[in-house]
């Protein structure tokens, strides 16, 4: 079995913890401002005719959440007092506090972001779809941050497909634990790629005509329409876990293999050298 060549950098990364309770941290990195062409080439294998046309973007600074929500995470914050809807204490299928929650619609989502927000006094949400791929890259233009492939020692995914060098790897067929591989990307991200695909703020656009070039989500007014997700998961093939790669779900879809991870502005958060 072909395996890929994994670019191995250091990286000075910044980042803070908040303080959940229970002995329950969430660990928020920052991702530097900057600029990026959003979406994929011609020439990329498994690429979609939505992650196009290629734009220019400029995101500017803010935190992102180092792992997707663990549902130790989860079970903490829906314990606080609710802002508009019922959340339940663990609502994932594969059981585990430091696996990722799953299960969770965007409208479950955004009331974990107010309730945290309200909680701490920190303007906490969901990430736009720009600051999503941004942030994934780590500034890479190949399809996933790794380099050109991926494998399953980097990520959780169906290992029964190919994608570039790597013909078969391992499928798992289920979550595992954040942090499991051991590899962040130059902004000290993990699991950007698999694992659960990740909830964007943004409404669904059938490509990028019209999107917005500063990072913001791109909002139609339409709260009926459905919803961006990034990333892929433990379910999917390689090719649905690159850092281009979108989909969508409606607002209320709840899944084993659909998770989510926290974003919010630089404004009065503390940032430690890691």
């Amino acid at each position: 079995m072909a395996k890929p060549i994994i670019r191995r950098t250091t990286h000075q990364t910044y980042f803070f913890t908040e303080d959940l309770g229970n002995g329950i941290g969430l660990d928020m990195a920052l991702i530097p401002g900057g600029e990026f062409m959003m979406g994929s080439p011609d020439t990329e294998e498994g690429r979609r005719e939505n992650e196009s046309p290629q734009h220019r973007v400029r995101v500017p600074t803010f935190f992102m959440g180092c792992y997707p929500i663990t549902q130790a995470q989860w079970c903490d914050v829906s314990a606080f007092p609710k802002v508009k809807r019922i959340l339940e204490s663990n609502p994932s299928y594969f059981r585990g506090e430091t696996r990722p929650v799953e299960r969770v619609s965007w409208d479950d989502a955004v009331e974990f972001c107010d309730r945290l927000s309200r909680h701490t006094g920190r303007n906490y949400r969901l990430p736009s779809e720009a600051e999503w791929e941004y942030a994934c890259r780590g500034e890479t233009s190949t399809p996933f941050h790794f380099g050109e492939t991926i494998s399953t020692d980097l990520a959780n995914y169906n290992g029964n497909n190919a994608y570039g060098r790597v013909i078969q790897d391992v499928y798992r067929d289920e979550t595992t634990p954040i942090g499991y591989f051991g590899v962040a990307n130059a902004f000290g991200l993990y699991e950007m790629h698999g694992n659960v695909w990740e909830w964007c703020m943004d409404h669904w656009h059938e490509n990028y005509e019209g999107a917005p070039s500063d990072g913001t989500a791109w909002l139609s007014g339409d709260e009926t329409i459905s919803q961006v997700v990034r990333g892929g998961s433990w379910l999917n093939p390689p090719r649905s876990c690159r850092s281009a790669l979108r989909y969508r779900y409606n607002q209320d879809y709840r899944i084993f293999d659909l998770g989510f991870r926290v974003a919010c502005s630089t404004t009065s958060s503390p940032a430690t050298d890691n």
